[in-house]
């Protein structure tokens, strides 16, 4: 029997709180803060009294119990759940125009690390993040939340239906990358294709599903030692994203024009000044 959607989500930890109200405080309902939060919460609270939402401070002990967990961070936002819309290739076009990456979970059953890969994608800049139908897929949870620092927040997320499928269509777009262990070629290719990357990771324990892979144009492996079998997949994640990673003008150190030939640097001092023929 399916569950019923959840009315709430408790988004804890200062990060995940402080991003929430910068880009979505509509969604904030209820927000609560222990004694030693208060020089941090001000703009929160102004905001809350104004939407004239509840708000207030409480001890250690009621956070915890609000929160559900003693991991809160002194801080506690209860807020509508984000939606999460179906994937439509129409948009994904438009974001492949940009030459992003796209980063695409197929079954990546623990929320922590749905949280951590996403906190890296954020980090890097990168703007979308897909998640698949697959019945062990994390979804938003509020441990995600928490582990993602704010990082979900920063991301556009979509749900893809049928992925073998929608992946066959991405390839108009992007070169689709499964990821697999010791099968795959190397990182460095993915840079040689003029369509941006859209890289799919899989479950945990069992990796792609046989038809998510049989879908990808290639499969990469990170190569390592060998003295232990795998990398978590977070860690497969941030070591893709950081090779991949948005590059733009404004990340690149600014250099000052070399003067023109036969002029000085202090433009117009006396020295640089022509002198008049006799």
């Amino acid at each position: 029997m399916a569950h019923p959607p959840e009315r709430t989500i408790r988004i804890a930890g200062l990060p995940a709180v402080t991003a929430l109200f910068k880009r979505d405080p509509d969604r904030v309902l209820r927000f609560f803060y222990e004694e030693h939060m208060v020089p941090l919460v001000g703009e929160f609270c102004a905001y809350m009294a104004r939407v004239r939402r509840p708000y207030r401070m409480v001890d250690t002990e009621e956070l915890a119990r609000i929160a559900g967990t003693m991991l809160h961070g002194g801080i506690v936002a209860v807020a509508e759940p984000r939606p999460i819309p179906p994937l439509d290739l129409g948009e994904a076009h438009q974001w492949a125009q940009s030459g992003q990456p796209l980063f695409i979970l197929d079954g990546v059953s623990n929320s922590h690390n749905l949280g951590a890969i996403a906190r890296t994608l954020a980090f890097f800049g990168f703007q979308n993040l897909v998640i698949s139908d697959h019945p062990a897929q994390a979804g938003l949870s509020e441990s995600a939340y928490r582990v993602a620092e704010g990082g979900l927040e920063y991301l556009q997320i979509r749900k893809a239906t049928s992925l073998p499928e929608a992946l066959k269509r991405l390839r108009r777009d992007y070169r689709v990358v499964g990821t697999a262990l010791g099968r795959g070629v190397s990182m460095e290719t993915l840079t040689q294709d003029p369509r941006p990357a859209a890289v799919v990771l899989g479950n945990e324990e069992d990796g792609l599903p046989t038809a998510t892979l049989a879908a990808c144009e290639a499969v990469v492996t990170l190569p390592g030692s060998g003295q232990v079998q795998s990398l978590n997949v977070s860690a497969t994640a941030a070591i893709l994203a950081y090779a991949l990673r948005p590059r733009s003008d404004a990340m690149r150190p600014t250099r000052r024009p070399n003067p023109p030939r036969g002029k000085s640097r202090g433009a117009g001092t006396p020295k640089s000044r022509p002198r008049k023929s006799a």
